[in-house]
């Protein structure tokens, strides 16, 4: 096909002359006689090429050059000039024009201008597709990077969650191993011991499985108005008898002057029985520091917060190591007794509900998780 070119002159006699020269080169040649009309021409063809006299009636070349640009920025466009109007062909080189001439025209000049053009328009090209190709690798080789490292995250999980499980089928051997014998022996305490092996083992499994259940589930927060001391209150009701067998004092301590804000209050029970119940393990494994394990639920009001949960405990508490740790899957301070999960879903819950959550551990001792959450406007 022929390269379109349009030819903007507001005198007849050089358009035709231009035409005919052009059209010997091999163009096909549209005409218009003032930027006006130049444009209409150009809208509806879209040439790439435009040749145009920077002196004419009503919009002048600059002008047009600019609208052309605004249009289709890789179209090149040549300015026709005077011996005197130098400036205005120096100041459209500003507005990106392809090139300037001085009439009249010398075909060899034009031929070199136009020529100049073309490569303009090739290596634009060249750059677009480099641009496309390099774009499209980029995205290949993330992707790729991508997969490797889901590939990677799959290979960590299933591996600690294998040595997880391995722990599990251990203890189901040595409660299976000391039943049996219990069984041969006639010894009551060893069926006793046997049974309780098993029990624990499976009441393990079943929480590993609840726990993957619970964390690979997305869902966005059932929110309804409620009161914050609604689920914390539950959870320390739940939590006391649980608390008394381990010897451990839990008490609540609540802000009263709270009003219902927007939460998921199942959610949040899970989040702070989770809290409560790695609080309880902590008394027991580190227990008190000499003195009787003792954990505390609180709610209070904080700054740009719509609550502030914190569960505190006396137990032994976390250095720094295990603090960066803590919230990272299959990670447990309780040894083969924990899955790991219960506090990553905790900051699950808190990540679904926009809040925060951090922990810390005095110098003296004991740990303190906290949980922000927002107090989201009434839907």
């Amino acid at each position: 096909m022929k390269e379109k070119i349009l030819l903007v002159d507001d005198e007849e006699g050089i358009r035709r002359v231009l035409a005919i020269s052009l059209e010997d080169e091999g163009y096909e040649v549209l005409t218009a006689e003032n930027g006006e009309e130049a444009l209409k021409v150009f809208f509806e063809a879209l040439p790439r090429l435009v040749l145009t006299d920077i002196k004419m009636p009503g919009m002048d070349g600059i002008e047009l050059l600019q609208r052309i640009k605004a249009l289709s920025p890789d179209a090149e466009v040549i300015m026709m000039t005077g011996h005197g109007d130098l400036d205005l062909a120096i100041r459209s080189l500003q507005f990106e024009a392809a090139d300037f001439i001085t009439k009249p025209i010398n075909d060899d000049a034009l031929d070199i201008s136009l020529k100049r053009a073309r490569e303009r328009i090739a290596l634009k090209g060249q750059v677009r597709a480099y641009t496309q190709n390099l774009e499209q690798l980029v995205s290949e080789k993330t992707q790729q990077l991508l997969d490797s490292e889901r590939l990677a995250a799959i290979g960590q999980t299933v591996a600690t969650l294998a040595h997880a499980i391995k722990n599990i089928i251990g203890g189901l051997k040595g409660g299976m191993y000391v039943l049996e014998k219990g069984m041969e022996l006639d010894n009551k305490e060893y069926l006793s011991q046997g049974w309780d092996m098993l029990k624990g083992n499976v009441g393990k499994i079943t929480n590993l499985a609840l726990d993957l259940l619970n964390y690979a589930k997305e869902r966005t927060p059932d929110y309804r108005q409620c009161n914050p001391n609604q689920p914390l209150r539950e959870v320390h009701e739940l939590m006391l008898s649980r608390a008394e067998e381990c010897g451990v004092s839990l008490r609540a301590e609540m802000d009263d002057s709270f009003g219902n804000i927007l939460m998921d209050p199942e959610a949040v029970h899970c989040c702070l029985l989770n809290l409560v119940s790695n609080a309880l393990d902590a008394c027991l494994c580190g227990g008190g520091r000499g003195q009787p394990g003792e954990v505390i639920l609180r709610s209070r009001r904080a700054n740009s917060w719509g609550v502030e949960y914190q569960v505190e405990d006396n137990g032994c508490g976390l250095d720094e190591e295990t603090k960066e740790k803590v919230f990272k899957a299959f990670f447990s301070t309780k040894g083969t007794k924990g899955t790991g999960l219960g506090l990553m879903i905790a900051k699950k819950i808190v990540r679904e509900h926009k809040g925060e959550i951090e922990v810390s551990s005095p110098k003296g001792g004991g740990t303190i998780f906290t949980v922000r959450l927002p107090d989201l406007p009434a839907s």
